[in-house]
């Protein structure tokens, strides 16, 4: 089922949602900036665990269709970015690292009632989660972490071109600086940009993304994410990419990481070596991209209903 337009608890006409009703509300930071938290389950009518989603940066519900499936399964809490999709920017520029995003989470968390969770990751949505885990380890009960790394994420970006991890790392972060500043001029142009299904299936081309699973729903995604001014995202990404290796061995409960195998944003080595350093983490690489959660939707979730079987399971026995 396409996505459609509704208004949503007095959000504009022009907020896509999707065949489940997505319910907005403002949640107070620790630093006092004002997030715009979301749910996919808003009457609490799931059977399944609730969820929190550490998105990746700048990005939006849509991104994770399995999660707006009728049918699905799992409650998700999250929010959107310090200035993105109606949240506010910070009153310093500077707090949108990931200590900040932790922050976010935290009072998402406590917004909820949710003392304790397992997460999901995406992107840098998995520097994020880790970063929790590490900081607040009773608040943490599994990782789910899709095209993302546990800390230093530049080094792994452009994995697929061989280069060595420290040049990679520079031009990836040189590129990122460029774009910040060319971001009022990408902004001016991103609104008149035609972002149909045709435009994803010519996206699919580049090899920068694959095929999507629905490419109306995936061209939902990329339109509102093109709403962020790239300047604001830029900035997001260049402070969040300061985040460094989150230590691993002091992280026991279950986690499960999902790589694209083309994904030049996250490297799946990268990937495979983190979950080779904890004590309960498997690794899956599947055929995709970094947008392999809306590639392969149905087997992105699969695997993520596993990972929740695998932490009931532990939590049971750390009861006993």
């Amino acid at each position: 089922m396409p996505p459609t337009l509704r208004a949503v608890d007095g959000d504009s006409a022009r907020q896509p949602t999707s065949p489940v009703r997505l319910t907005f509300r403002d949640v107070v930071s620790a630093d006092g900036t004002r997030l715009r938290a979301w749910t996919n389950d808003p009457d609490r009518a799931l059977s399944g665990p609730t969820v929190l989603l550490c998105n990746g940066l700048g990005t939006n519900p849509y991104t994770w269709p399995a999660l707006l499936a009728p049918d699905c399964d799992v409650r998700v809490v999250s929010w959107q970015h310090r200035g993105v999709g109606g949240s506010e920017r910070p009153t310093d520029r500077r707090h949108v690292g990931i200590t900040s995003l932790v922050e976010d989470a935290v009072a998402v968390m406590d917004d909820a009632g949710l003392d304790r969770a397992p997460t999901m990751g995406w992107s840098m949505g998995v520097n994020t989660q880790f970063e929790l885990a590490h900081r607040h380890p009773e608040r943490v009960s599994g990782l789910f972490a899709v095209a993302g790394v546990p800390g230093a994420t530049f080094s792994t970006m452009l994995e697929p071109t061989r280069l060595p991890a420290p040049v990679r790392e520079q031009v990836a972060v040189n590129v990122t600086r460029v774009a910040r500043l060319l971001g009022p001029a990408l902004s001016a142009v991103a609104p008149a940009l035609p972002i149909t299904p045709t435009t994803v299936r010519l996206l699919a081309r580049t090899r920068f993304m694959f095929d999507q699973a629905d490419d109306e729903a995936s061209a939902v995604a990329v339109r509102d994410f093109l709403t962020t001014p790239f300047d604001w995202y830029f900035h997001l990404a260049l402070h969040a990419a300061r985040h460094q290796r989150v230590s691993l061995s002091a992280i026991e409960v279950p986690a499960t990481f999902v790589a694209g195998s083309h994904d030049i944003l996250a490297g799946a080595r990268a990937m495979e070596s983190a979950a080779a350093r904890m004590k309960d983490a498997t690794f899956v690489e599947l055929h995709g991209s970094h947008f392999v959660a809306m590639e392969k939707p149905a087997v992105v979730h699969g695997l993520l209903r596993e990972l929740l079987a695998r932490v009931a399971v532990a939590e049971v026995a750390a009861e006993g």
